[in-house]
């Protein structure tokens, strides 16, 4: 490799890029990054982190107001979103300050601007510096999605809501994905008016029917307000600083905020990626094959950029892959199947497997079992809200193809039990575990 001036390049210190350039520089290869914006990616700068911390931060509104069920009297309970915010964003720059040491210390240099690929082998700096490489990854993961429509550009997406000046009054949020139904979810725990609005009739599509419809049920009876079937005409701005957004097939709503959560794309505008014969399809992702590389053999991709499986943990179990095989002798590859994932909502959803319609599809006739109860601490609250959990079994093995749950909580009792799912172990073999009470775990080991 004694041709080029680095062994590795990658473009893109998100959670993929930084777990590959470490893991290679580990192996004892001349690695390099290029990041324009900050170390850490969306996830730690802009998305699954500070996303979560606010979902932390908007919890303490229910909880709070659940405390005197409990005895504890608290007296006037006031919110400050400059405090939630700003430390958040403190903690924010805590974490990517660890990244950055993370690259530091396996000697892995940092170039903070810009990189586009200018051949198989060479990269372009925004200083005009050219360096060579005998690979390059591309790491620069996806971007939000605006419409193209009049006045889009008075709304704002997740890139910059974490920043926001004031607490909004009312907030219209469009799309019904999972970024929609979170922050739904914490801008209403918040105090906000909060309007999602979906171009179809259903939200979070791909996941279980039963639990979307549960959390859909659960955030009108919050006061959250859904339209669907509409389509965006305009958004103005008047004169009060408020927006006015206007649809197509349905009446007009004024707002404070607007914030698109309609999907994200690959980020490969302006790499040059075309120039050098990269191979991007339809939706603008870089194809790769199981070994991460593209058509042009130097050159390869992870993370969201792929538009494989768009979670980070995918993002850094590719990373990992890329550089073991490439530079440490360990060739292996992702594997994809059954992979969990939740949606940060209030209350949260979580899932690995086949939902019911998948397996119905793929076997005929599925067992379906599901536990419907109140948790007991909603119940002393007083709350009227209820966890939905569900088994879909193989008919004839036996085997539990997936489980999917809404629940406090869900995401951090989904883990372990996708552990389960992964491993292929049967109905009987989770009725023969014996129940941990009280708790809403013992749920899973409960179903008749």
């Amino acid at each position: 490799m004694a041709d080029f001036e680095y062994d590795l390049f990658v473009i893109g210190a998100g959670s993929g890029g930084v777990r590959a350039a470490r893991v290679a520089a580990a192996h004892g290869a001349k690695v390099a990054v290029a990041e324009e914006h900050r170390v850490g990616g969306t996830c730690v700068i802009r998305g699954c982190v500070p996303k979560k911390m606010f979902v932390y931060g908007s919890h303490f509104a229910e909880d709070l107001h659940d405390a005197a069920r409990y005895g504890w009297d608290l007296g006037e309970i006031r919110f400050d979103w400059k405090t939630l915010r700003d430390n958040i964003n403190a903690d924010v720059d805590r974490i990517e300050g660890l990244y950055t040491n993370t690259l530091d210390n396996n000697r892995v240099e940092i170039f903070r601007e810009r990189a586009t690929v200018s051949g198989a082998n060479e990269i372009m700096l925004a200083s005009g510096r050219r360096i060579s490489a005998k690979f390059i990854l591309i790491a620069t993961g996806a971007w939000p999605v605006v419409p193209s429509v009049p006045g889009a550009e008075h709304g704002i997406t997740s890139n910059e809501v974490f920043y926001l000046e004031d607490l909004p009054k009312r907030v219209v949020i469009a799309g019904a994905g999972y970024i929609a139904n979170e922050f739904a979810g914490i801008f209403h725990a918040l105090g906000s008016k909060v309007t999602v609005v979906n171009r179809s009739d259903q939200i979070l599509r791909g996941y279980d029917e039963q639990i979307r419809d549960r959390l859909f049920q659960i955030s009108t009876q919050k006061g959250i307000e859904f339209i669907f079937n509409a389509e965006f005409e305009r958004i103005d701005k008047q004169d009060d600083g408020s927006l006015c957004v206007h649809f197509k097939n349905h009446e007009r709503c004024d707002t404070d905020l607007l914030l698109f959560a309609i999907g994200r794309s690959p980020k490969v505008d302006g790499l040059g990626l075309a120039d050098v014969g990269v191979a991007i399809d339809a939706k603008g992702a870089i194809i790769v094959d199981e070994d991460n590389r593209s058509n042009v053999p130097s050159i390869y991709a992870v993370g969201d950029v792929t538009n494989r499986v768009q979670l980070t943990p995918v993002a850094i179990r590719e990373g990992q892959a890329f550089a073991d095989s490439v530079f440490g002798n360990k060739p292996h590859r992702v594997d994809y199947a059954t992979i969990p994932s939740a949606v940060f909502s209030n209350p949260p959803m979580a899932g690995v497997g086949l939902t019911e319609r998948q397996a119905r599809e793929q076997y005929g006739a599925p067992k379906i079992f599901t536990s419907d109860f109140r948790p007991m601490r909603n119940v002393l609250a007083g709350r009227s809200e209820r966890s939905l959990y569900k088994l879909v079994v193989h008919p004839e093995t036996d085997v539990v193809l997936g489980i999917h749950m809404i629940s406090p909580d869900a995401p951090e009792i989904l883990q372990a039990a996708a552990i389960a799912v992964k491993a292929g172990l049967t109905k009987a073999q989770f009725d023969d575990t014996v129940a941990l009470h009280p708790s809403m775990a013992e749920e899973l080991v409960l179903m008749k």
